[in-house]
Parts: structure tokens; C-alpha cells; sequence
């Protein structure tokens, strides 16, 4: 009699650590967006661009767990299987950030406690510093030290708007955006710790991303505070209602917490 043979599974080594780590900031990213949607910040008769916006971040987010689970439960063919997905996911995910960072900006000009220039080029910035990371580890895939940490701080790259809407923003002005920013840097320190501790040294994959990323927010802040930074800011923003606001950081006539 004929039997099917179940698709074997090999345990990964570590996979407990990073399984936790992903749900986490999924977590972090969830609850935020969740918490403005609760708090009326915002509502599902926003523009089209946002509900794009939205359906490719959350498949992001279904895509990296189900990446996770599948390694640590061992499934490694179905987690090969699903790696190409992202391929092109990537692409799509800076796509849309790039888009729905244009729109608000453009539109209103941005989060009132964000300055201008540094919600569009640091925004960016980070958009860019996500893909370059999680492309690398697309790519170093074959080394599994060096794949899933740097997906692992690919994936912290997209936690400041998570954390900024947890966070009092407005009572956080005019250092919202590096306070939410520096916020998203609190995973790659645990990753970093956690390393040390298990392994007596922090392997480079930390070391090259982390740097990547601290480096791509510290490099965005000194152009979009340079004299190019606000010439493409205001010309990003000309003739549209976002450049009716201060370029810099401020609080609405009015406005309560």
C-alpha cells in the first residue's frame, strides 16, 4: 500500500530567540496602528493610497512570521518557498512607503509633531535602509548567521512608526522624530546583548546592520538639516497644502491631548 512520506523537518538552532524578537516588533507595529484607529487619529475613509499602504505593510508583517514559524518549527522547504515571495515584496514594501510618505507630506504637510524635512528625508532614509538590509540578507540566505540578523534589523528599520504612535508625541517636540527613531534601535541592542551572552561575541551581521542603519538616521538628519534637505523639501511640498504648515515641528491653535 502506497503511503505519502511527510515533508521533513530539521530543527534550527537559535530560531526560539529570533521567532520572539519577530512577533515583538510585529507587536509594537500592530498595537500602534491599532491605537490611533481606537483613538479616532485615524479611520478607514482615508485615501486609497493609504489602505495600499496598509494591505502591503500588514502582508510584510504576515510574510516575515510566517517565516520565522516555519524555520523554527523546522518546515525549511516551505520557508525556502516563501523567501522568494520576498523578493519582490521588498520592492513593493519601499514602493509604498516612498508613496504614502509623499502623499502626507504633500497632502498635510505631515504629523504636525514631525518637522518637514526630517519626515520626508529621514523617513526615506529609513524606507531605504529596510530595503538595502533585507535585501542582504535575501541575498547572504545560505549563511544562516549572517540571514536572520540582518532580517532582524531590516525588520526594527519599521518599527518608528509602531513606536510613534505609541509614544506622546506632541509632548515630545521638537525631538519627536529622533526620540521615536532611536526607540526602533532598542531591538537591535537586545539582539546585540543576547548575542554576547549566548555566543561570548557579537557576531558582524549585527555589527554591519546596525551601523547601516544607525549610520543611514544619523546621515539623513544632517541632510535633511542642510541647505539641500530644505531646498528638496520645499520642493517637494510647493503649490500643495502641506507647504501651508511651519516647516518645523508645532502644535494646532487648540489642540488637546
Amino acid at each position: 500500500m502506497a503511503t505519502t512520506a511527510a515533508p521533513q523537518r530539521t530543527p534550527v538552532e537559535g530560531a526560539r530567540f529570533f521567532t520572539i524578537m519577530m512577533f515583538a516588533m510585529a507587536s509594537v507595529i500592530i498595537a500602534g496602528f491599532s491605537l490611533n484607529l481606537a483613538m479616532g487619529r485615524s479611520s478607514f475613509a482615508a485615501p486609497l493610497a493609504f489602505h495600499v499602504h496598509g494591505l502591503i505593510f500588514m502582508g510584510w508583517l504576515g510574510l516575515a512570521l510566517a517565516q520565522v514559524v516555519t524555520i523554527a518549527s523546522g518546515n525549511i522547504a516551505l520557508h525556502r518557498q516563501l523567501g522568494r515571495i520576498a523578493y519582490v515584496y521588498v520592492p513593493a514594501m519601499i514602493a509604498a512607503g516612498a508613496m504614502i510618505i509623499l502623499v502626507s507630506v504633500r497632502g498635510s504637510g505631515g504629523p504636525f509633531f514631525f518637522a518637514q524635512n526630517e519626515f520626508l528625508i529621514s523617513n526615506m532614509a529609513g524606507l531605504l535602509v529596510f530595503g538595502v538590509l533585507a535585501l542582504w540578507a535575501l541575498r547572504a540566505r545560505r549563511y544562516s548567521g549572517w540571514h536572520r540578523r540582518l532580517m532582524l534589523v531590516a525588520m526594527s528599520a519599521l518599527t518608528g512608526p509602531g513606536l510613534g504612535r505609541l509614544l506622546p508625541m506632541p509632548l515630545l517636540i521638537p525631538y519627536a522624530w529622533p526620540i521615536a527613531v532611536s526607540a526602533s534601535f532598542v531591538f537591535g541592542a537586545i539582539a546585540i546583548i543576547v548575542d554576547w551572552r549566548s555566543n561570548g561575541r557579537v557576531h558582524p551581521a549585527y555589527w554591519w546592520g546596525m551601523g547601516i542603519n544607525v549610520g543611514g538616521f544619523l546621515a539623513s538628519m544632517l541632510l535633511a538639516y542642510s541647505p539641500l534637505g530644505y531646498a528638496i523639501t520645499e520642493a517637494v511640498i510647493a503649490g500643495t497644502p502641506g507647504a501651508e504648515r511651519p516647516m518645523g515641528p508645532f502644535l494646532p491653535p487648540g489642540f488637546t491631548m
